[in-house]
């Protein structure tokens, strides 16, 4: 197969912080490749130079046979690079924008309408040709994105962070596009912090600190981690979970859903003896499932803490916004509304949210859960409807609700050119805190954080982590009786996600109510509850578990192999099948029962029988997915008039 790019070790520095360290890779025709890494790991950096935009410090590219710095008219003519930014003129329409970059690679007038009509079908973007780009969800404006960078048929795709912030439907279709153009022989370079995505590539490398530590495929990468997952299933999993973090640390430990997931090692055998003992000593039922092979999350945290030696230490100790847990409702809200003009952002919403619960707000893009938060913040009046946040009215009293909760919002807040002092400092004087009481709210923030011995640093310097754990820390240092946590681990790597929810979970064992949005599916698996949100409607509340029983209704059948674009639309025009989808490096078929098998082998030409298939419990994502589908259909079809 044809090399379409390759680069032998690459280096680049910015100051005295070297971004990426002698990394080396080779891209095939018609591949899609990842890297993955969290914020910070030094994937734009490689993909900016990959694209030509960033020279490397040493090192050598060479784009479909032409080494870059000595050819580079021919190189850019032979991409298309995304970046994490929209790169979009919101006051220009969708056709404009498309058209507008067709004029920057200089493509042909002739045949350009046709161009775009396909590619505006392709995307199911075609009703909203003359949507105004700032009208766009964020997941229609990334395909939008992906149009432009598509519109002079490149050879190269590169994608930077493509889906970051974008809710798991748009992701969906999104690798539906990337898996199409690959099979027309595009060659896809992606980067991502979501590693159910890094399944979906056909190769991948894991990259830390400016470094790949794994490459290859997902098959080969966990048959080389050199362990699996012991799996205990309660529905009091969280009770034992802390007994057992309490014991043990929780390195090689993890919380999910109703079950305990531990990497087994040659201990082991003690570990489970433990688990058996807390169980019969609480009173807990519960049972050992098969073991598991690890996913990319367990390999990529076990790198991590072996990197780090990660131990369980005092950093989440909370006891200084300790409440206690009281009967009672943080939030209360009943037919709540808020129309911008013509448009119904909030239609007449209920929600009881308890003190010291986690609350999971879930929705698409678009959906009405932004505006929601900013009404329950006092940010915002509500058009119509009445509630109360701690007690308070949202309509009389909304400055006295902003002093009453703490907010930590998607987009970085804290001022990067101060000090990790400074900051903490800055936020205690807007909530009134000074002398002795703000300097031991100071102490306890470094403390909680882990910064102690960077209180003189500036911010900027900080990895996303610990800037996220000391953004959390400046929202709670006036003891808030509930924080709003709008996507807080977006971009971080699994191992700082897994702290920062331990963290949450220790916020809500004190009394405070956790009100958290976010679009990482197994997050969702860690809330007390769940309220689903879809134009602007609450569509379902409830557990987790009370979720996937009640709203899916139909069963989920997996099986471990790869389908073409082709064979997966056909497969979901079989009689029975509601709906086929990429999950992972597999495929999930959501069925009232098994297709019968003349029609899986005419799909699959006779590779696949029916045993290869295995029933599988539904996840977060099949009832975000469901949820989604309403009004979907019905938008695609609609042009839009406006």
């Amino acid at each position: 197969m044809q090399i379409i790019a390759e680069a032998q070790n690459l280096c680049r520095s910015f100051a005295q912080n070297q971004a990426v360290a002698s990394v080396s890779l080779s891209l095939q025709t018609g591949e899609i490749f990842g890297v993955v890494g969290p914020d910070g790991a030094g994937k734009s950096t490689l993909l900016r130079m990959l694209a030509t935009i960033l020279q490397p410090d040493s090192g050598k590219i060479k784009i479909c046979g032409f080494a870059v710095g000595e050819n580079s008219a021919a190189v850019k003519n032979r991409i298309a690079y995304m970046s994490q930014r929209f790169a979009l003129y919101v006051d220009l329409t969708v056709e404009e924008n498309i058209r507008f970059y067709a004029d920057l690679y200089s493509v042909p007038e002739e045949g350009m309408s046709r161009r775009i009509d396909e590619l505006l079908h392709f995307s199911y973007m075609h009703p909203f040709k003359k949507r105004l780009a700032g009208r766009l969800s964020g997941g229609m404006k990334q395909k939008l994105q992906l149009i432009c960078a598509l519109i002079h048929t490149p050879e190269l795709l590169i994608l930077d962070e493509p889906t970051n912030g974008v809710d798991p439907v748009s992701r969906r279709d999104f690798w539906r596009m990337l898996q199409s153009l690959a099979e027309k022989g595009v060659t896809i370079l992606v980067s991502t912090s979501y590693l159910d995505e890094a399944e979906r590539c056909g190769r991948l490398a894991l990259m830390h600190a400016g470094t790949f530590f794994k490459t290859g495929t997902v098959k080969e990468i966990i048959s080389q981690s050199g362990f699996e997952i012991a799996v205990w299933r309660s529905e009091q999993a969280r009770v034992l979970f802390s007994e057992l973090k309490n014991r043990v640390g929780d390195q090689g430990v993890r919380l999910f859903g109703n079950s305990v997931r531990i990497r087994k090692a040659d201990d082991f055998a003690a570990t489970r003896q433990l688990v058996n003992d807390l169980a019969a000593t609480a009173g807990i039922t519960g049972a050992w499932e098969s073991d598991e092979q690890p996913g990319l999350e367990d390999i990529f945290v076990r790198y991590l803490e072996s990197e780090t030696q990660a131990k369980k230490s005092d950093v989440y100790d909370l006891a200084i916004v300790e409440k206690g847990k009281n009967a009672g409702s943080s939030v209360k809200i009943a037919g709540l509304s808020r129309v911008f003009g013509d448009f119904i952002a909030v239609d007449s919403i209920s929600l009881e949210v308890g003190q010291g619960e986690i609350f999971g707000f879930l929705g698409p893009n678009g959906a009405g859960k932004s505006t929601t938060i900013r009404m329950l913040c006092g940010l915002l009046l509500p058009t119509s409807g009445s509630g109360t946040v701690v007690g308070l009215d949202l309509k009389s009293e909304s400055e006295k609700i902003k002093q009453r909760i703490g907010y930590m919002s998607q987009k970085f807040s804290l001022y990067v050119d101060l000090t990790v002092a400074e900051n903490i400092r800055f936020y205690g004087g807007i909530y009134g805190l000074n002398g002795e009481s703000l300097n031991h709210k100071l102490a306890w923030a470094l403390k909680i954080t882990g910064l102690e011995g960077l209180e003189s640093s500036q911010v900027k310097i900080l990895s996303l982590g610990f800037r996220q754990r000391l953004a959390l820390a400046c929202a709670l240092l006036h003891e808030p009786s509930i924080v709003f946590l709008d996507e807080p681990t977006s971009g971080v790597d699994p191992l700082t996600r897994r702290q920062f929810w331990s963290t949450i979970r220790d916020l809500a064992h004190s009394g405070v109510t956790v009100f958290v949005t976010t679009h990482y599916m197994e997050e969702a698996e860690y809330c007390d509850r769940i309220a689903f949100i879809n134009n602007g409607k609450i569509m379902a509340c409830g557990s987790p578990e009370m979720l996937k029983r009640d709203t899916i209704r139909h069963r989920i059948y997996k099986i471990d192999r790869k389908i073409s674009a082709e064979q997966l639309d056909r497969l979901r025009q079989l009689p029975g099948v509601i709906d086929a989808y990429i999950q992972g490096a597999g495929l999930h078929i959501a069925a009232a029962s098994l297709p019968d098998s003349a029609g899986l082998h005419d799909v699959f030409a006779g590779k696949v029988s029916e045993s290869s298939f295995r029933e599988v419990a539904p996840g977060m994502e099949d009832v975000f997915v469901q949820l989604s589908m309403v009004g979907i259909a019905t938008a695609r079809n609609e042009e839009y008039n406006g």
